[in-house]
């Protein structure tokens, strides 16, 4: 007779979500979880290790990003079903939201392992009620197509009535802010946050049009959430 493999009542996958800047933004289950985890999925292990060398974490680290996510599933998978308790970490935020996540997720459900979500710290929803918008119905867009099909879903979003919620990159946000003056209007109001919970965190608000122009001249610097009025 084959020996059975015993499951503690924590097995299976945590999703735990991490500060998106400030490091005091983490719950105290999070930190229980990461501490008795078999082992921590980072997204940047030297990101997350600045994070759990803070809290005094030592659980082991093994990288899992978009560029070897589907490579790895089946054998995290394979560990999980063997009573692991492994924890699923991206460098800021909750995994699985513009971050590695889903494909795991998916594939636990499918093999019937156990997932657990925490709640906690996430960029989107401070953006949200910063911005002076309306904020009881919105559309979280994440990351824009970078080439193929960005156009297309601009033009989309055009007649959206709902607030929008898009991420960006400090790079990325004057061609961003620009493209979308041109499709949904110059006047449409917009906010844009950026270093949230840090020392020099910022949100401006105004029109497309004047805040293309603020960050023409005005380089920016750190991540971006850009929150945009619907039709």
């Amino acid at each position: 007779m084959e020996n059975q493999i015993e499951h503690t009542d924590d097995w299976g996958l945590w999703l735990v979500p991490t500060p998106i800047g400030n490091l005091a933004d983490i719950t105290l289950r999070a930190l229980d979880v990461l501490r008795s985890a078999d082992l921590i999925l980072a997204e940047d292990t030297r990101t997350s290790g600045k994070l759990l060398k803070h809290y005094d974490i030592s659980s082991p680290m093994r990288s899992y990003h978009m560029h070897n996510e589907h490579k790895a599933v089946s054998t995290i998978t394979l560990e999980l079903s063997q009573g692991k308790k492994i924890a699923l970490i991206s460098d800021a935020g909750s995994p699985g939201i513009s971050d590695p996540g889903f494909l795991l997720v998916r594939s636990c459900l499918e093999q019937r392992i156990p997932v657990h979500a925490l709640p906690g710290a996430t960029a989107l929803i401070p953006a949200l009620t910063l911005s002076g918008l309306p904020s009881e119905r919105f559309v979280f867009e994440g990351f824009l197509p970078q080439k193929k099909g960005r156009q297309t879903r601009l033009t989309a979003l055009a007649e959206e009535t709902r607030t929008l919620v898009f991420y960006e990159s400090p790079h990325r946000i004057v061609k961003t802010l620009t493209q979308l003056a041109d499709v949904l209007g110059k006047e449409r109001k917009a906010s844009a946050s950026r270093e949230l919970t840090k020392k020099f965190e910022e949100t401006v608000r105004g029109s497309l049009a004047s805040l293309k122009e603020h960050f023409t001249e005005h380089p920016p610097k750190g991540e971006f959430v850009l929150i945009v009025e619907g039709a």
